[in-house]
């Protein structure tokens, strides 16, 4: 069975100054960011992908399918049953395989305590000044999130790297493509314009300029940054096992799992929370 594609869906309405106040740092309870997180679907009872796409990705995953594994060298092979409880417990959701049909959930609670962990180690970043290198392959749902890490690092004492646009490249599947951003934040960019990836082909391109110490990224642009042993905060949906696999193997740390591709406003509790550790002015 094949997921569907996602859907950008709008966060609740309200004034623009209001939500523009969201993507600067202030002191949220955890109760208002859950609220936030499920009112916005990046978390809550019902994600973009349901059960049966879940373990069909699991199970391509443990076939072998290169796409499904983000660049990251033996995380194919695994029991599909072992990763299921892997994904389940980054996500929330219940681990039970015979479980086969159904909405996926995701826990807010566990997207606050995992985005909190990797705001400790932004603020290591920063206070260190190390290059910090952000890189998205959803465009369309990630990039307004990335590009508000990019302005905090970079006004805390990182050095936010600013990816060059333009570099060839031919992904996993054929496609050429070249290296693209907004800002600081690095894409993929075809004919078409910025485009949804899982390959890990645009990050390497970008490792080899950038030399960064830190990786913020998804899909293939995560893979590839932990597969080169570059420190990592990965964020993945319910259906992208590969950087979970990787955690639990010890090879990375900081995974974040939450729908990846709901409307970009929607991520500004996600923002929050990793901003926490930074402290209010």
């Amino acid at each position: 069975m094949r997921g569907a594609p996602h859907r950008l869906r709008l966060p609740g309405a309200g004034p623009r100054e209001r939500l523009a106040d969201r993507w600067s740092l202030r002191a949220y309870t955890d109760d208002e960011l859950v609220a936030a997180l499920v009112d916005g679907r990046v978390a809550g009872p019902v994600t973009s992908h349901d059960r049966p796409d879940v373990l069909w990705k699991i199970e391509r995953l443990f076939a072998g399918e290169p796409v499904l594994q983000f660049g990251l060298s033996g995380v194919d092979g695994i029991a599909p049953e072992r990763v299921l409880g892997l994904m389940a417990e980054a996500g929330g959701f219940d681990p039970d395989p015979g479980l086969r049909r159904g909405p996926t959930p995701v826990d807010p609670l566990r997207i606050l305590v995992a985005a909190s962990a990797a705001g400790e180690r932004l603020v290591r970043a920063a206070s260190r000044g190390e290059r910090v290198l952000l890189a998205t392959g959803h465009p369309a749902g990630l990039t307004r999130l990335y590009g508000a890490l990019s302005g905090l690092l970079g006004d805390r004492g990182a050095a936010v790297v600013h990816p060059p646009a333009g570099a060839p490249l031919v992904e996993g599947d054929g496609r050429a493509m070249v290296t693209g951003a907004f800002g600081p934040v690095a894409h993929v960019t075809g004919p078409a314009g910025p485009a949804h990836s899982h390959w890990p082909q645009a990050m390497r391109v970008l490792l080899g300029d950038a030399a960064p110490d830190l990786v913020v990224a998804d899909h293939g642009m995560a893979g590839a940054a932990i597969e080169a042993g570059v420190d990592a905060i990965s964020v993945v949906d319910v259906n992208d096992p590969a950087p979970v696999v990787a955690r639990a193997q010890g090879r990375t740390e900081h995974v974040i799992c939450m729908d990846d591709n709901v409307h970009p406003d929607s991520y500004w509790p996600v923002f929050q929370a990793l901003g926490r550790a930074f402290g209010v002015d």
